[in-house]
């Protein structure tokens, strides 16, 4: 199960019985999500000109799942007593998909505040209590893909011989003033620019308390989400892609043509 994806490197867990739900009464969700998976790249250009915000690999991502009819839900959960209604409760979804034995909800968390996590475990957890979904799923950043984005941003800024914060915004970037002075103290310890600005990036854009895997399993190991059946998917680094030399300035745009 998902074999091809995890060749690929992408982290693939199960618990509380996902794999074994998953395997029996929605093969179809499996060929589904592998296949739309599969095709994933987003290039590096978007993660540096989309600032910290969704890149726009994981914007084809939603549309390649939206097509696969993984559509946005909104739950309405309502308790009455007595033909007077007592409670009415409201659970949105990005991406659910209705099959014969059952339904699934998946979240993509490309990098959010990490509470986003327990917002939707406990979207899962009441949603499967009442009965309305089977599985929940949540993909978000790999260990691997976390741990390489210093390494991924540093290539690109080597790549384009970028040295100096005239040359960010020339691509179309504009490091706040905090972000300016904080190169500043890297450059005078002793860091070179393409260094400084990689760690400086990649710290304010997709540092610790964003979505990513460790974030995620904190949670799971802890208990959050229990008992709802979830699997957990982690992007590999291997999805960045490079060589595209696709407009930075274009994509903070918001006007770059999509591949």
């Amino acid at each position: 199960m998902f074999e091809d994806i995890q060749n690929r490197g992408f982290q693939v867990e199960f618990h509380a019985h996902a794999k074994a739900i998953l395997g029996t009464d929605f093969p179809q969700a499996i060929a589904e999500l592998e296949a739309v998976l599969s095709t994933l790249s987003i290039p590096i250009e978007e993660i540096i000109g989309s600032g910290g915000g969704e890149a726009k690999g994981t914007q084809r991502l939603r549309r390649a799942l939206a097509l696969s009819h993984w559509q946005k839900v909104n739950f309405t959960i309502e308790k009455s007593i007595n033909g007077i209604k007592r409670e009415s409760i409201s659970h949105e979804v990005d991406h659910v998909r209705d099959f014969e034995n059952g339904t699934i909800a998946l979240e993509i968390e490309w990098n959010n505040k990490d509470p986003f996590f327990d917002r939707d475990f406990e979207n899962f957890k009441r949603l499967h209590a009442e009965g309305a979904i089977s599985v929940g799923i949540i993909v978000t950043r790999g260990e691997i893909l976390q741990n390489s984005l210093f390494d991924l941003v540093r290539r690109y800024a080597q790549d384009k011989a970028l040295t100096s914060v005239e040359d960010l915004r020339a691509i179309g970037l504009n490091p706040t003033r905090p972000q300016q002075a904080d190169l500043a103290r890297r450059m005078q310890n002793g860091t070179g620019f393409e260094e400084a600005w990689a760690r400086n990036f990649v710290q304010s854009k997709y540092g610790a308390a964003t979505t990513h895997w460790r974030k995620l399993e904190d949670r799971v190991h802890r208990g959050v989400g229990n008992p709802c059946p979830l699997l957990l998917i982690g992007l590999p680094a291997s999805v960045v892609t490079f060589g595209e030399n696709l407009d930075t300035a274009a994509i903070a745009e918001g006007d770059e043509t999509e591949i």
